[in-house]
């Protein structure tokens, strides 16, 4: 695989380490979570077959840094990031993007913000739990993991949040081990070094957002819904079941559960590729 070329982008407030591969129509990948760049190194190479695709790490996290350590973090100002690296990648062009959990509520932002900037969009399990009937139950599950990290530290505030990502019910079954590909374990390290800036502050600055329904309803056109097979009843599938309904489009189903992209990478690509290739 080609290395790729390395770049940073001054944006409001923090400097954007990015990273381009390929050539051909842009596609911009907003990683979700505690993941970087270096959570697509395992689809990035073959998308840039056919694509100029650029993935970056969200302000705060990795090796994009902060002005300010201590900002709080709001979903409009990281769908400006993305919209920044599209004017400076893509400038007057269109182009596609890929956001996963939290970056797949950047990406919704940005098209409501930017729908002339956006070809197509494919955002996968959002967690805008604000579109769900049983909202208030979520936000005090957001207020308990905020409470318990102030109170307890980093690891019971994470037992509390997956405990609450789960399905209903879904709390002593005993999990099968998850074998992670050794990229991605390589990546450990660097994922438990950003979990406190995600749990503190990218995780009550996104699942209080309220996505734009109706705006989202009239560029529903230029937007995918999709979520993993293995995740049905899980939180952040729910929300993006119940986000495509009520947007009116069908939702897409990917390979593997939340982190498909992590643990199926080879197919989630593919799945990716037609869901692009069905906008041209």
């Amino acid at each position: 695989m080609t290395d790729p070329t390395i770049g940073s982008l001054r944006v409001n407030g923090a400097t954007l380490h990015y990273e381009v591969r390929g050539q051909g129509p842009l596609l911009l990948l907003i990683p979700g979570g505690t993941g970087g760049a270096a959570s697509f190194d395992a689809i990035a190479g073959d998308l840039a077959a056919e694509y100029t695709v650029a993935t970056y790490d969200p302000r705060g996290m990795s090796r994009s840094t902060l002005d300010d350590l201590d900002a709080e973090q709001h979903v409009a100002e990281h769908a400006d990031d993305a919209f920044r690296m599209l004017e400076l990648l893509s400038p007057g062009e269109p182009a596609l993007v890929f956001g996963g959990s939290s970056g797949a509520i950047a990406a919704l932002h940005l098209l409501t913000a930017h729908p002339e900037r956006v070809a197509r969009i494919v955002a996968h399990e959002p967690p805008v739990v604000e579109v769900l009937p049983d909202a208030a139950g979520h936000r005090a599950l957001i207020a308990h993991v905020q409470e318990t990290f102030r109170t307890e530290g980093l690891m019971p505030a994470m037992a509390v949040f997956a405990a609450g990502l789960q399905k209903d019910g879904d709390t002593t079954e005993p999990k099968a081990e998850l074998r992670l590909p050794p990229e991605a374990a390589a990546r450990a390290e660097r994922t438990m070094a950003d979990l406190p800036f995600f749990v503190g502050r990218i995780v009550p600055g996104f699942m209080s957002y309220e996505p734009d329904i109706r705006r989202l309803v009239g560029l529903s056109d230029q937007l995918v819904i999709a979520a993993g097979q293995d995740s049905r009843g899980e939180l952040p599938y729910r929300s993006a079941a119940f986000l495509a309904d009520r947007l009116g489009t069908e939702l897409q189903h990917f390979p593997g559960g939340h982190i498909g992209l992590t643990t199926h990478p080879a197919e989630f690509g593919e799945h990716l590729r037609k869901a692009f290739r069905a906008s041209t």
